[in-house]
């Protein structure tokens, strides 16, 4: 176990502390982006200007609407995959900007944009697909070198000497 967990926190450095700083300026930004513009607007807000209460976790009425429309598996448990899609972006997008379990929210952001390219953005070019490819690939870098030296993971890492 201990050894799997220091395989998902331990980051890979860059031999140069500047490299790292490049790569942790694209990870923090592209993870307050995707939790700020994209995943928080599928989560449903306390209130609503017609007086509807929803919870303050409950995703958007839309989303799931959305998320069944794309057929198979996703049109059986749309509630399901919406709210994890909602999660992995507003959630795994914070978790990202700060470095903390990067490579397993690296992996949730990259399931997600998957989806999104194949299943909702296909039909629309390559300007409409070009926000969750870029996210894609954000997480798959991320997904290889964890936060660098610029993250939670690093110093958890140092802190518990794993």
């Amino acid at each position: 176990m201990k050894k799997i967990l220091k395989t998902i926190l331990t980051p890979i450095n860059q031999k140069h502390w500047l490299a790292d700083l490049v790569f942790a300026i694209i990870r923090i930004l592209g993870g307050i982006i995707l939790s700020l513009d994209f995943g928080s607007g599928k989560f449903g807000v306390p209130w609503t200007p017609a007086g509807q209460n929803l919870q303050l976790f409950e995703v958007s009425a839309w989303f799931p609407q959305d998320v069944a429309s794309y057929g198979g598996v996703f049109a059986i448990a749309p509630v399901f995959f919406a709210w994890m899609g909602a999660f992995s972006e507003a959630v795994g997008g914070i978790f990202l900007a700060i470095g903390l379990k990067t490579r397993v929210a690296s992996f949730l952001i990259m399931c997600t944009m998957l989806v999104a390219i194949f299943c909702q953005k296909w039909g629309q070019g390559t300007w409409g697909i070009l926000p969750a490819m870029s996210f894609l690939w954000i997480a798959v870098y991320n997904l290889y070198l964890g936060s660098g030296r610029f993250g939670l993971d690093y110093l958890l890492v140092k802190k518990i000497n794993l």
